[in-house]
C-alpha cells in the first residue's frame, strides 16, 4: 500500500505548485480552483495516512497540502478574490 502514499505526495507537490503559480500577480483567482484541489488532497492523504506503511509520504503530503489551503486563502483574502 506504498503507492497510496506516493500518490498523496504527489497530490501535495501538485497542490502547492499551483499555489505558486496562484501567488502571481493577477492570477489569485486560480486560488478558487486550488483550494478545492488541495482539500481533496488532504483528505486523500489522511486516508494514505491512515491505511498506508509509508506513513512519512502520506505526512508530507498532508503537510504540502495544508500550506497550500492556508496560504491560498491568505492569499485570496489579500487579493479580495481577484488579484
Amino acid at each position: 500500500m506504498g503507492l497510496l502514499s506516493i500518490l498523496s505526495l504527489i497530490w501535495g507537490i501538485l497542490a502547492t505548485l499551483g499555489m505558486a503559480v496562484a501567488i502571481i500577480p493577477f492570477l489569485g483567482a486560480l486560488n478558487y480552483l486550488n483550494i478545492p484541489f488541495a482539500v481533496f488532497g488532504l483528505l486523500f492523504s489522511v486516508l494514505a495516512l491512515i491505511v498506508s506503511s509509508k506513513k512519512e509520504l502520506a505526512i508530507a503530503g498532508c503537510v504540502l497540502c495544508g500550506v497550500a489551503i492556508f496560504l491560498g486563502a491568505i492569499r485570496l483574502v489579500l487579493g479580495f478574490g481577484i488579484f
